[in-house]
């Protein structure tokens, strides 16, 4: 459902339903074409927190034992990916969505004012792992909030402790959890500034990127100067056409996290001038949700 085409894939071949719906929102599809209609069907039925087995159907128990934490922590992921996608698509009056935002918001206002928000981490032999309880905030649950402006609003005091949580600093062990006797990764989770200094956003613009409109939507842009000084950064890095190009080679921006697939890069010529269409378009955006003069060149 969150999968990515491989480097080797031939276009979009393998792509997951969920990341699929986002990148066709972001190229400007309509929410009602077929493509979009036939996928909500399935994101509105993962949206749903069934008890019943019969419903888990990409979970669906196979031959040997499930492992609970597991599918509890798989089915979450799910959920909030559906919300994110649902959300980018324009439903945020559907009660079906707000009751499972709701539900999200919930949990994470939970999370955020208890002690487990400061201190997550148990040890798993040599390494420290999420508490089995902690929750902290996914990448899929922000871009869901980004896109329900009104429901923000509903729930302020929530976004008051989030902006508080992201504006600290980033612990240095990646986020992984302890599932059945793996350790696994979950990057997708955020535990403080995702872009403290000027070297991160140098090292993956697109993430930079990515990461400076989800915070312009939710009106924490303004607020915090570090991230305005970044952004401040790239449009000095513009011509006098407005064009933005890097400080040092003429390579395209490219990164590694999966996470900003769905909306970078949307060119499809990675040569010539349109290597720098992708970010000089984000920067337009970033500027219009961040209350900044756009103007158009």
């Amino acid at each position: 459902m969150l999968e990515i085409p491989s480097a080797r894939a031939h276009g979009f071949e393998g792509v997951g339903t969920i990341t699929a719906t986002r990148r066709l929102l972001e190229y400007g599809w309509e929410k009602e074409s077929p493509p979009l209609m036939r996928a909500r069907r399935i994101l509105f039925r993962l949206l749903a927190e069934d008890e019943d087995p019969a419903f888990l159907f990409e979970l669906a128990p196979g031959k040997g034992r499930s492992d609970p934490l597991v599918t509890h922590i798989g089915r979450t992921t799910l959920r909030e990916a559906a919300a994110s996608a649902l959300a980018q698509a324009g439903y945020e009056s559907d009660p079906r969505l707000r009751g499972a935002a709701r539900r999200i918001v919930d949990r994470l206002y939970l999370y955020l004012k208890s002690p487990l928000a400061q201190k997550p981490w148990v040890r798993a032999g040599n390494q420290q792992v999420l508490a089995p309880e902690a929750m902290p905030p996914s990448f899929h649950a922000l871009v869901m909030l980004a896109f329900m402006p009104l429901f923000r609003s509903e729930h302020y005091d929530v976004m008051e402790r989030l902006f508080q949580y992201l504006s600290q600093p980033m612990p240095r062990q990646t986020p992984a959890r302890l599932l059945g006797d793996k350790v696994v990764p979950q990057p997708h989770l955020l535990m403080g500034d995702p872009l403290p200094h000027r070297n991160a956003a140098d090292a993956d613009v697109p993430w930079a990127l990515t990461w400076l409109e989800i915070a312009s939507r939710m009106g924490y842009f303004r607020r915090h100067e570090g991230w305005a000084r970044l952004y401040d950064r790239f449009l000095d890095d513009r011509d006098e056409h407005g064009v933005w190009h890097p400080h040092k080679g003429l390579a395209m921006p490219r990164s590694a996290n999966p996470l900003v697939w769905p909306s970078f890069p949307l060119e499809s010529l990675h040569a010539g001038e349109e290597r720098w269409s992708d970010v000089t378009f984000r920067l337009g955006v970033i500027g219009r949700f961040a209350g900044r003069q756009i103007n158009l060149v």
